[in-house]
């Protein structure tokens, strides 16, 4: 029994910790439609969308709605926005 809740509370702990890893997105985890509209702002990635196989990071959920109404768009908005930044 105590064995058995032991492996139980390892195993709840180790996917929380999973859970609580921040992902990795494109623009260094950078709100993809904060790039498009000029903005920098760092994100933890908590919302964020696949789009051809790679992770883009928004601010908000709103943030995230705004970029998806012209995502090619915004993705053009971005990428030159963020290759200005990269120099």
């Amino acid at each position: 029994m105590v064995r058995t809740f032991i492996k139980s509370t390892f195993a709840g702990a180790l996917l929380l910790g999973m859970a609580t890893t921040a992902m990795a997105g494109e623009y260094g985890n950078m709100c993809t439609y904060g790039l498009s509209q000029g903005q920098q702002m760092k994100t933890d990635c908590s919302v964020s969308a696949s789009l051809a196989g790679k992770t883009y990071c928004f601010s908000t959920a709103d943030a995230m709605a705004s970029f998806m109404k012209d995502h090619k768009g915004n993705m053009a908005k971005a990428d030159g926005y963020y290759s200005k930044l990269k120099g």
